[in-house]
């Protein structure tokens, strides 16, 4: 059937804003969720979470920034988009420089597009991995009061360990605005995650206070079997048997969303 069935229940139409234009896939009903996927792409597993999110009464946007859409996610698949991202794409910041990542102007303007497609309160964001930090950097938009950081691994480099790849300004504003309008973040990773240091949580709990939820997971809770080392706590690892741990975080996540975006 190809790797187009795994998306065979979502629209699809092609969004342009701030210099670029991406595929997006759409499901469901209600205030929107944004779901930003992880390196290598739009792989099947994070498809069966917006599956989830769309079931809990609200409706998905998934962006396809890189990969092929539908496509199961492999070590090799992974390291090859990675490989990409670091030395083609202009438009993804991986160095522990103090910018954000120039995409993340265009998915606040998909933010902007979803709310007024399907109202709400706001908007929920996602990201995951390579994007882990750009629901945080979307909150400089007004539309996004939902954001979640699921193993946020950027930027790299000797200087990343306490940072994430978002602007000190946007931060500043994503913190004023939790502040004055009463939002949180939540934060998502396993404990033994490399790519996702104990710093960078230990920086958000030091800045954020009890804006930040953090849900931090043992490599006992991860999905076995997946040759790969405990990271993706939505998708890849996530055990989706009833009373697992991960399980339990997915519910968190989807209730959070629900809450603040206002679904039904």
């Amino acid at each position: 059937m190809g790797y187009a069935a795994a998306l065979k229940d979502y629209e699809k139409f092609r969004f342009k804003a701030d210099g670029w234009t991406r595929t997006v896939y759409k499901r469901g009903s209600g205030p929107a969720v944004i779901i930003i996927h992880e390196i290598p792409g739009l792989h099947p597993q994070v498809i069966r979470f917006a599956d989830h999110v769309a079931a809990a009464g609200m409706t998905v946007y998934m962006p396809s920034l890189f990969g092929t859409p539908g496509k199961p996610a492999t070590r090799g698949y992974a390291v090859a988009e990675m490989i990409r991202s670091i030395c083609i794409r202009r438009e993804f910041n991986v160095w522990a420089n103090g910018k954000t990542s120039p995409i993340v102007d265009w998915l606040r303007a998909l933010a902007r597009k979803a709310h007024a497609d399907c109202g709400g309160k706001g908007v929920g964001a996602v990201g995951m991995c390579f994007t882990g930090g750009f629901a945080l950097a979307m909150m400089t938009d007004p539309s996004v009061v939902a954001p979640v950081l699921s193993q946020p691994s950027m930027p790299i480099g000797r200087r990343s360990r306490a940072v994430i790849d978002c602007s000190a300004a946007d931060f500043t504003c994503a913190k004023q605005r939790m502040t004055d309008e009463n939002l949180s973040l939540l934060g998502l990773r396993f404990t033994s995650d490399k790519l996702v240091t104990d710093e960078r949580f230990a920086m958000l709990k030091r800045e954020l206070g009890d804006r930040f939820e953090a849900h931090e997971l043992a490599d006992a809770d991860a999905l076995p079997g997946t040759g790969m080392a405990p990271h993706s706590v939505l998708t890849i690892h996530l055990d989706d048997r009833p009373g697992t741990a991960t399980k339990a975080v997915e519910t968190r996540v989807i209730e959070f969303f629900r809450e603040r975006v206002g679904a039904a």
